[in-house]
């Protein structure tokens, strides 16, 4: 099962549960569903995270934590999927989300000249703002859906192959 290749990575439960900053959580962490491994959890849980991880906010992880506990999805895979936008592959995962963005606009890209100081990173935020936020929320759409059908067709099938290997097995022994 994919349960027993997902467990292996996974945080300690009760270690995870009693951790002193999730207690803002309250009794929603000792829900168990947040750390099951089903289909239906793990599924939620790519969905959740993937979304997330396409937000261009800070504290994405938090976010992340807070669908997962009302989507009852698996927490710890729903906050680790976040990661996949990390500081080396942000940079060209929102630019790609600024281009999708603009051209659903028909906004004219703008050239970014970076300064190190805070106006001019202001200035710069304000001017891609709006194409950056909607080619993340459609991105972030888009394949949160790949992922929870990505998920459901790889534990679906190895499902399938580990009866259909058991089903071998019995004939081998008779």
């Amino acid at each position: 099962m994919p349960r027993k290749l997902i467990k292996k990575y996974m945080p300690d439960e009760h270690r995870f549960r009693t951790h002193r900053t999730l207690s803002w959580l309250g009794d929603h962490i000792h829900d168990p569903n947040l750390f099951h491994l089903t289909r239906k959890s793990v599924s939620r849980a790519a969905m959740v995270g993937i979304f997330c991880a396409f937000l261009p906010i800070p504290l994405q992880m938090l976010v992340a934590a807070i669908i997962a506990v009302l989507a009852r999805s698996n927490l710890p895979i729903s906050v680790g999927l976040v990661w996949l936008t990390n500081p080396l592959t942000m940079p060209p995962v929102f630019y790609f989300t600024y281009l999708v963005g603009s051209q659903i606009l028909g906004a004219p890209l703008k050239p970014v000249v970076f300064e190190f100081s805070l106006h001019s990173l202001g200035a710069e935020i304000s001017a891609v703002w709006w194409p950056l936020l909607l080619g993340s929320l459609l991105c972030g759409l888009v394949f949160s859906l790949l992922g929870y059908a990505a998920v459901q067709l790889f534990w679906i099938r190895h499902v399938l192959h580990s009866w259909k290997k058991r089903r071998q097995e019995r004939k081998n022994r008779k």
